[in-house]
């Protein structure tokens, strides 16, 4: 990374000037350079991170206003500061997945997500649903494995874990075990407590109560979704009318 490989360079150069031009002891020497190294690759990192938060904001107002393509650009245009700092890259490789995923355009979503960032939940997540529509299991139990190794006090995650296994794999019984795993890290989780004894009462995982959360990831065919907005509106429509009478 230059940000690391700049203040490295510096701080070695200060240190050997006061070793041999100012005849400073070495530790002595050692310590003001590794004071710099220190001030300036926190300089630097600021820097770099402030241009980051204000290409990635914009792309994120374009995104909500619509503008896909435009918004992709800018993301993409960021990854030339991957260079500079640790994990940049994969973090941004994680938002543009991510993006092209909500927008069902899976085939492009694929090459980002294989390189999101290990600590982005959503994107890891939509990566192992996609090894999972690819028929590669074991694929997506190693990435779940990573998702939750880092983002284990997320419920959403370890339900989806559970829901795939379930679900779509047809392993309830992994399924179960892996939402006592969950219920290890959320102590009481009322989402993982309820989906466990609905599994082993040999009924259907229940996603829907996680909202806008649950439908990203698009687990549920379109009619589904349909069929259930569909039903949401009837019932809100009784209530008016019973409000009325």
């Amino acid at each position: 990374m230059y940000s690391i490989l700049i203040s490295a360079a510096f701080g070695l150069l200060t240190s050997i000037i006061l070793f041999f031009a100012f005849k400073l002891t070495w530790w002595g020497s050692f310590l003001i350079g590794l004071v710099l190294f220190a001030i300036t690759f926190a300089l630097i990192s600021r820097y770099i991170s402030k241009k980051l938060m204000d290409i990635l904001e914009h792309a994120g107002r374009d995104l909500q206003a619509q503008r896909f393509e435009k918004s992709i650009r800018e993301m993409k245009d960021a990854l030339r500061y991957g260079s500079w700092q640790l994990y940049v890259t994969a973090q941004i490789n994680s938002q543009i997945g991510t993006a092209y995923y909500i927008r069902r355009d899976f085939s492009n979503a694929f090459p980002y997500l294989e390189k999101a960032f290990f600590k982005n939940w959503v994107a890891m997540a939509m990566l192992a649903i996609s090894y999972m529509k690819r028929q590669k299991r074991d694929k997506m139990e190693q990435t779940f494995e990573k998702a939750v190794q880092w983002n284990g006090k997320e419920s959403l995650l370890w339900n989806l874990y559970a829901y795939c296994l379930a679900e779509e794999s047809g392993d309830k019984t992994k399924a179960i075990t892996i939402l006592e795993k969950g219920l290890k890290k959320l102590p009481g989780d009322s989402h993982l407590v309820e989906n466990l004894e609905n599994l082993k009462a040999g009924r259907k995982m229940k996603m829907r109560s996680f909202g806008d959360q649950w439908y990203q990831f698009h687990l549920e065919s379109l009619g589904q979704l349909q069929k259930h907005q569909m039903a949401s509106m009837g019932g809100k429509m009784q209530k008016r009318m019973s409000v009325k009478r």
